[in-house]
């Protein structure tokens, strides 16, 4: 089991910044990866960032240059900075971590309860 616990969300102006926090705990292996999707009402959820093992990332076209993603390997923790936030960034945001089980040595995806970020205009 993977436990994922995010925090960061809130309601900002547009144009301010916000930082989410996911930090991941359990019994697995090691993190494959990490990464933040969103979901914003009537619509899909979609991949906002995210970060691999090696240290890679990739990013919607819709953040980039304004998102960053990063992480702290000992804490087992993924962060998502938002600068320049938009009222289209409204969603809810979702922690997404792709471990290796350590009770099946199995691939294992789990979600966090997501976490909710306003961007007033």
């Amino acid at each position: 089991q993977v436990q994922l616990v995010e925090s960061g969300g809130g309601l900002v102006q547009a144009g301010g910044s916000l930082r989410l926090s996911c930090a991941a705990s359990g019994t697995f292996v090691r993190i494959n990866a990490m990464g933040w999707y969103r979901q914003a009402p009537g619509k899909q959820r979609e991949l906002v960032a995210r970060i691999i093992r090696d240290g890679s990332t990739n990013y919607a076209d819709s953040v980039k240059g304004r998102f960053t993603i990063s992480r702290d390997n000992a804490k087992n923790t993924v962060y998502l900075q938002m600068n320049s936030l938009k009222p289209e960034d409204t969603a809810v945001y979702y922690c997404n971590a792709d471990v290796l089980s350590a009770v099946t040595y199995r691939e294992l995806v789990s979600w966090g309860q997501g976490t909710q970020v306003t961007v007033s205009s």
